[in-house]
């Protein structure tokens, strides 16, 4: 079964936000971070960067990755 693929950051960006929630994909630990999405190119998926992070409170690797619409 493949993952629904999510806006792109250029997408995201012209909603708004600038920056990201990253949220552990293990969903026993529900560590999660803030950071700021200028890294990356607008023609970027956020389903492109979910399989790319591994979690620092647990090791998983993946991550559930969401715009945080608070800085919009």
């Amino acid at each position: 079964m493949q993952r629904q693929q999510k806006i792109t950051l250029g997408e995201m960006r012209e909603s708004g936000p600038t920056r990201l929630i990253v949220y552990c994909g293990d969903y026993k630990c529900a560590h999660h971070v803030e950071i700021a999405a200028d890294r990356w190119q607008d023609d970027v998926r956020l389903s492109e960067l979910e399989p790319l992070f591994v979690c620092q409170a647990c090791g998983h690797r993946g991550a559930d990755v969401r715009p945080c619409f608070e800085d919009a």
